[in-house]
């Protein structure tokens, strides 16, 4: 993304390393919920953060320096979990969508 490394899901975006200015060296953006953002820097402001640049996104800035790996491994599982998850609502929703118009126009 943007000239930077990043692992994607379907064309969704799993993680990546920052590129905007805001976001500390060594850091890593994952894809969370909203809620479950808040979570997590409430219970680890040490190790995950925000920036206003990426209040509207729901992702999470990782300070890879002070996460355990075992912690990152689970926290990218539950990213890709989010993730795919949502791609596969879309798509479930867009064949829907497909199905209602190919009965309406056979009726």
């Amino acid at each position: 993304m943007y000239g930077s490394p990043c692992l994607k899901v379907a064309g969704k975006l799993l993680a990546c390393v920052p590129t905007h200015k805001s976001a500390e060296p060594g850091s890593l953006i994952v894809s969370v919920g909203f809620e479950r953002r808040e979570g997590l820097i409430a219970d680890a402001p040490e190790i995950y953060y925000l920036k206003e640049h990426y209040v509207n996104y729901p992702v999470v800035l990782v300070r890879l320096p002070h996460i355990h790996q075992d912690a990152l491994r689970d926290l990218l599982n539950e990213s890709w979990k989010f993730v795919s998850s949502e791609t596969v609502r879309r798509k479930q929703a867009g064949r829907g969508s497909k199905r209602l118009a190919k009965a309406t126009r056979g009726s």
